[in-house]
């Protein structure tokens, strides 16, 4: 059974080195501990104790921003970003947040359409805005309104 909770500490080393195996742009170990330091919220899907997807999002007044969401290696595919996308949607709500805000790499189709499924709607683009093997990168900008 899967069940979603919120990271400890302990969870960093692990998130980093999870997410430095799935994708090709990694949140490291000092991000993810400055993040939690922040007050930022962290939602993990565990299956007993195994991390199967994370995501790290920061609340300003009525607004949620999503500022990483990813699914360890061996789980892509499954549902499980979408399973947890939806419960902080959820969660977010309920605390009294009208809308969810993110950026999203041109070029990862799989995320862009994650997004799209789950409620979101492109808003802006922020050119040049990631580092890339290439130079920059384009950033999509999307929001939900929960």
């Amino acid at each position: 059974m899967k069940c979603i909770r919120a990271a400890t500490p302990a969870d960093m080393v692990q998130l980093a080195r999870l997410e430095a195996a799935a994708s090709p742009h990694p949140w490291s170990e000092r991000d993810y501990q400055d993040s939690l330091q922040a007050g930022h919220q962290f939602a993990l899907c565990c299956k007993q104790d195994e991390i199967l997807a994370w995501a790290v999002s920061m609340t300003i007044l009525d607004e949620v921003h999503l500022l990483n969401i990813a699914t360890s290696l061996p789980h892509q595919g499954q549902g499980h970003a979408r399973q947890l996308l939806q419960a902080v949607m959820d969660g977010a709500r309920a605390q009294g947040a009208y809308r969810m805000l993110l950026e999203v790499r041109e070029s990862n189709h799989g995320a862009r359409q994650l997004y799209l499924k789950t409620g979101f709607s492109q808003n802006g683009l922020r050119k040049h805005y990631y580092p890339s093997e290439n130079g920059r990168e384009h950033a999509i900008l999307m929001e939900a309104i929960l």
